[in-house]
Order: C-alpha cells, then sequence, then structure tokens
C-alpha cells in the first residue's frame, strides 16, 4: 500500500506512530485553482508541425485531475477517434449523480470521482453533483483545451466564432474529479492522481495547486514522482498570485510548472465621429446596435466615475469616457464599470493596460476598454470637437495584435518558496481569454442587472487555462516520441521555448510593461510545438538523480520515503546539482563574490553525427563560463557533459538578473537554450 487517508483522534495518530512500517502522516490541506486560436498562435496547424507529426496525439491518454466533466459537450464526441482504446487502458466510467458509463465513449473513455476527503472534513455536508459531471465548468474547460475533439462554429455569443479544438484532438481523455462545489481537499488530489497512474494515462494535467507546501506533505509532488516513474508526464499551473515573486505553487522538479501568457486576440471596436476606429476589448454579449452615434462626454469630474450620484444626472444617451490618472490599476477600472453600470449610462469606454485583471463578468452593460495610448486620442477629439460622437462594435474578433505574448499579470512568479533550488516556472502558455468547452447550465455572462445567459463556450483566465496548452503538446510529443522520458518531454519544451514577442523583442511582462519578463515569470519562455519535435540535444534525469538531489539537499529518509513511497533508492550520492535544463543561483550579501559551478549531461537526439558550441548571454553583474564550450556527437544518443560556473561579482539587495546559455548547432539546424538567473537569497 502507498499510503492511505483517514480520520483520526490526537491519540489514534500516536498509536499509528507507534506501529512498524509507519512513515509519516500530515494534515489534509486545501488546493486552489488556477483558473480558438490558441492552436494557431501556437503555429500547430503548420503542414509540417507537431500535429501531423504526432498524427495529432492519437491513442495518448490525458488524465485531467480536476472538477470533473460536462460530457455532452460537442467537444467530447468521438467523431474520427478510431474504435478501439488502447490496450494499456485499465480504467473506468463510473456511474453517480446525473452521469452513467454510457455517457463515455472513445473520446472520454474515464470518467472517476473522489470525495471522501471533503465529506471527512465535513461529516455533515451534502454534496451538490455526486458525480464525475462538472457542476463548475473549470474542469469542462481544461479537458476541451487539452484534448477537445473539432467543433465548427463554437464562440461566445459571437465572439472568436470558428473551430475550437483542443491541442491534441485525436487524444482520450480520462477525468478524475476532486474539485469540488464543497471543498478541494488534498487527499482527493492524491487519490484521483494515484488512481489516474494505475488506469494507464500517459500524461496528467492537473491545474491548481498547495501554497508553500513542503514536497513531503505535497500530494501533488508525492503522486507525481509516481507517475514520473512510469514515465507519465505531468504538467501542472503555477498559480494566479502575480505579479509578486515568490508566490509560485508547483515548484516541483520532477514536473512541468506552467506560467500564463497573452495571445494576439482581442474583441471590439471604438468608433468615433471623425472616423477614427481604435480596437479595444469587450465582450458584452450582444450583437445589438445599442451605442451608435452618441455624444461623447468627457470632462474632469464625470470621468473619474467613481460617483453615481454625480453620473446620474448625466443624459443616459451618451457615451461616457471614464479616465482618472488616479485609476492606473485594474482593480479601479472594475470599480468604475460597477459604478457606470449602477448609473444606466448607456455606453461607456474605460481605460486599462492590464484588461485581464477585469472580471468578465463584470462587462455586463454596453462598455469597451481601450490602452492609455489610445485613449489620448479620444481625449483630444472629445475636447477638440463641438459635438464629439463615439460607437461601440461587439462581437467583433481581431488577431495579429502585438505585443503577443506578454507574461500576464496574475501569473505566479518564482521561485517557489517551498523549493527554490529549480528554476520555475518552466515554460509560458496561452492563459488568457482561453475560449473552451463550459457547462451550460451555468450563467456565463450577464446583460444588465436581471438577464443571466448561458453558452456551451466561454472565456477562462489564469495559469488553469495555460497547463493544459502544455498537457496537450507533452501528449503531442508522446506519440511522436513514445520512448522518450518525461524529463526529456520537458526538456525539449524548456530548451525550444520562445523568449520573443511576435514583434521579435523579448517578452514583455504586463506587470511591469517597460521590463523584459525575466524566467520567474515566464521561464525560459513560449512554449513552440514544432521546435519540441526536434530539440536536437535533450537534458535527461532518473529518478534516482531526483532523490540525489533531494539527499543533497538534506531531505530526511523518511521525507525522501513519503514522497518516494518506496525503499529501493538510497542516499550513497548526495548531490547539489541536477541535470536541469535551466540554471539558477542565489549569492548572498555575506559575501562580495560568490562562484557557482553545475555540471550538465545532454543527450543527442539529432539525426546523427552533430557539433554545438556555446553562446553564452551573461546575467548583469556576473561572468559565466563553460567548459567545454564545443560538444562533438558522433552518432544518435550519444551523451556529452560539460561544467558552467557562474561568478557573482557585484551584489545589490533584491537584484534580480538573467541571461542565458544557447547550444548551437554548425548549421543552424538546432539551437538548445538554457535560462540563467541570479538572485539575492534573501528573496528565500
Amino acid at each position: 500500500m502507498y499510503g492511505f487517508s483517514a480520520v483520526l483522534s490526537s491519540n489514534e495518530l500516536e498509536t499509528l506512530n507507534k506501529i512498524d512500517g509507519f512513515v509519516s502522516a500530515y494534515q489534509d490541506r486545501t488546493a486552489t485553482l488556477d483558473t480558438t486560436h490558441t492552436f494557431e498562435f501556437l503555429s500547430l496547424d503548420s503542414p509540417s508541425g507537431l500535429w501531423h507529426a504526432s498524427n495529432f496525439g492519437e491513442d495518448i491518454i490525458v488524465g485531467v485531475i480536476d472538477s470533473g466533466v460536462w460530457p455532452e459537450s460537442q467537444s467530447f464526441k468521438d467523431d474520427g477517434m478510431t474504435k478501439k482504446i488502447p490496450s494499456k487502458w485499465k480504467g473506468a466510467c463510473e456511474d453517480g449523480q446525473e452521469f452513467n458509463a454510457s455517457m463515455c465513449n472513445f473520446k472520454l473513455i474515464g470518467a472517476r470521482y473522489f470525495n471522501k476527503g471533503v465529506i471527512a472534513s465535513n461529516p455533515n455536508v451534502t454534496i451538490i453533483m455526486n458525480s464525475a459531471r462538472d457542476s463548475v465548468g473549470h474542469g469542462t474547460h481544461t479537458s476541451s483545451t487539452v484534448a477537445g475533439n473539432y467543433v465548427n462554429g463554437a464562440s461566445y455569443f459571437g465572439y472568436a466564432k470558428g473551430v475550437a479544438t483542443g491541442i491534441a484532438p485525436k487524444a482520450r481523455l480520462a477525468i478524475y474529479k476532486v474539485n469540488w462545489e464543497e471543498g478541494l481537499l488534498a487527499s482527493d488530489v492524491l487519490a484521483g492522481m494515484d488512481q489516474a497512474i494505475v488506469d494507464g494515462v500517459d500524461v496528467i494535467s492537473i491545474s491548481m495547486g498547495f501554497d508553500d507546501v513542503p514536497l513531503y506533505e505535497d500530494p501533488i509532488a508525492i503522486a507525481s514522482f509516481a507517475a514520473m516513474e512510469k514515465g507519465i508526464v505531468v504538467s501542472s499551473s503555477a498559480g494566479n498570485l502575480g505579479p509578486y515573486l515568490g508566490t509560485l505553487h508547483n515548484g516541483i522538479p520532477w514536473l512541468i510548472t506552467v506560467a500564463a501568457g497573452t495571445i494576439d486576440r482581442t474583441f471590439g471596436t471604438l468608433v468615433l465621429g471623425n472616423g477614427k476606429n481604435i480596437i479595444g476589448w469587450t465582450l458584452f454579449a450582444s450583437n445589438a446596435t445599442l451605442v451608435e452615434n452618441l455624444p461623447l462626454v468627457y470632462n474632469k469630474n464625470l470621468s473619474s466615475c467613481n460617483s453615481a450620484r454625480l453620473l446620474s444626472r448625466v443624459n443616459k444617451q451618451v457615451v461616457i469616457l471614464c479616465d482618472d490618472e488616479s485609476m492606473s490599476n485594474s482593480k479601479s477600472v472594475s470599480e468604475q464599470i460597477n459604478v457606470v453600470a449602477e448609473t444606466g449610462v448607456l455606453g461607456a469606454v474605460f481605460v486599462s493596460d492590464n484588461p485581464d485583471l477585469i472580471d468578465s463578468r463584470h462587462l455586463y452593460s454596453p462598455i469597451i476598454v481601450i490602452k492609455p495610448k489610445d485613449a489620448k486620442s479620444v481625449i483630444n477629439y472629445a475636447k477638440r470637437h463641438k459635438n464629439p460622437t463615439a460607437s461601440i462594435r461587439f462581437q467583433q474578433t481581431y488577431v495579429g495584435i502585438k505585443p503577443a505574448p506578454v507574461a500576464a499579470h496574475y501569473t505566479s512568479r518564482g521561485p517557489s518558496h517551498s523549493f527554490p533550488w529549480i528554476l520555475k516556472p518552466d515554460i509560458l502558455a496561452p492563459g488568457s481569454r482561453v475560449l473552451a468547452a463550459y457547462v451550460p447550465n451555468k450563467p456565463s455572462a450577464r446583460i444588465g442587472t436581471n438577464l443571466f445567459l448561458s453558452s456551451d463556450y466561454n472565456f477562462m483566465t489564469g495559469t488553469s487555462m495555460a497547463c493544459p496548452h502544455a498537457s496537450g503538446v507533452a501528449a503531442l510529443l508522446k506519440s511522436a516520441h513514445p520512448q522518450w522520458s518525461a524529463a526529456a518531454i520537458r526538456s525539449a519544451l524548456i530548451t525550444t521555448a520562445n523568449p520573443m514577442d511576435n514583434t521579435r523583442n523579448p517578452i514583455k511582462d504586463s506587470a511591469y510593461p517597460s521590463q523584459h519578463a525575466s524566467p520567474l515569470a515566464i521561464g525560459a519562455g513560449e512554449i513552440d510545438p514544432n521546435k519540441a519535435m526536434n530539440p536536437g540535444l535533450i537534458y535527461d534525469v532518473t529518478p534516482q538523480d531526483y532523490v540525489n538531489f533531494l539527499c543533497g539537499l538534506k531531505f530526511t529518509k523518511n521525507q525522501i520515503l513519503t514522497i518516494t513511497r518506496s525503499s529501493s533508492y538510497d542516499c550513497e550520492n548526495p548531490s547539489l546539482d541536477l541535470n536541469y535544463p535551466s540554471f539558477i543561483d542565489f549569492y548572498s550579501s555575506k559575501t562580495r563574490s560568490q562562484v557557482r559551478k553545475f555540471k550538465r549531461t545532454v543527450t543527442n537526439v539529432g539525426d546523427g553525427a552533430a557539433t554545438y558550441k556555446a553562446k553564452v548571454t551573461h546575467p548583469k553583474g556576473c561572468l559565466v563560463t563553460v567548459s567545454p564550450d564545443i560538444l562533438s556527437f558522433s552518432y544518435r544518443n550519444e551523451k556529452q557533459s560539460f561544467y558552467i560556473v557562474i561568478k557573482y561579482v557585484m551584489y545589490k539587495k533584491e537584484n534580480v538578473s538573467f541571461g542565458d546559455l544557447v547550444w548551437i548547432e554548425d548549421g543552424g539546424a538546432h539551437t538548445v537554450r538554457s535560462p540563467i538567473l541570479v538572485a539575492s537569497s534573501e528573496m528565500i
């Protein structure tokens, strides 16, 4: 038996502690959730790309640990799926409330639910939907993102209308419901993940996490270690507590930690009376021409939009421009939106650099959000024309918006407080305003105060949405390279990730618009599925390597046993180094100079003989040397080792500096990039 959950008194726990074979016990915990054009944005539709090489992820089984599934969604139909489920599948489709086994098919091959932890924590609780059926929407959204089938004409009330598809549209789905309206407990998460491993999944996608929990008490860390041992890739979300440093969860070295970025799409247009069109952002659920050539109102008193009393005196048949320099954050903009909605003003324009922070549920009146740089021309027009007018066009979709991606304001930043010795997050993936399947019995839009609307597809934002994008790409890679380990797949994603946006400049950070995003926000950069298919070199890691790392960090025997749930590992070769495809080092205020040496081993997964030369971008205040700086391979799967030495010579409190190491193949066929980050130890 790996472990179990139980309700114990303190005396019973003390008795259990004395039994031979007892390893450890930890209190049940609550977790937090991290809540279609993205496949095009990631270039998966390229004729020579990963989609075709992997046959769209055919017969890879993805286990989704979440809030269940809405099985009737068109995203889970099995059209085009082969009618023979892989023999490795040992799972089941469980009957339950408003859910029976016949609802599964050749796409949705499994559905189970786990709530003993929730019930034990509150014996008087009544489970609202005691089955694998989703009553929240989160699990349906993430499941369809990772492996939903093709659906024509999907949209959110006309926005983003087109073909919806998951990242791995021919992969199979197995659903493990552990997230309930009544709570989300560690024991249920562990039970669900363990069952997914036993059932025979290839990839686990888990868009939730436990904050500031040591690895030996984190069910995701414990279960994902067992998954990694069996070659199962685990992809997890970084959390939504940004933009502050040190807020990341799932900083676990044997899984993939995914941050969230924007995509190049927006909705709606503001049209001024002088003919000027300004692309903005709105998701108002109506196509009615409610706001057409109305007077545009702007003055200092009214346009602060913080007083319902003042705005109530205004003619309702106007467009009010809400712009106040003191309203510089999106929380204040949300407050402005609520004030305007109270007054019944027909149309409004708001100003924000961070529309992702504005809850789309606030968009229940005819409004649009524009950027500050565009607001200047609107203000000038309103001031200089005697009778300025404006119109708002809804249900319009624009792609190719620049710059994109941008590190989302909300995405949690590393380092992980519970495990800061590995650079996390690993990669960035689309997480903002992602369209995917939703539960149709739950309102997803509102018009005015009383009209609530539902939709089969909904926009959601968060690292929860970024995670299934990476999970889907991992499924495609698993199909294209079935012999690769979980670490090899993660390595391919990291070393081929793109640190540049669609303007060919370094990815920016939406929380700090003038700055380039650091690896603590974006990891190595935006996932590039097609390049990950052929990374050139990989950094592989064995289960014993991870244990050696834990030993080097002075984890106790019992702590390691709790994580591995196996006595077959030893601490004969403890190491403070792990063969990870990135580098992080912390310097102390007690010294003005510090040297750290890393050893790495890479495996040539190219076609044959190859030679690579190292190119280093030095973090500010650092000198980085690589030895040897040329790696020559004679054959496929040959391994070569190198050392990288980081010398930090400039102490500055709370300074974060970053660069990279890139191995460039002769002729440029492959570039293998690893981020380097150096920071003050005071951060941890």
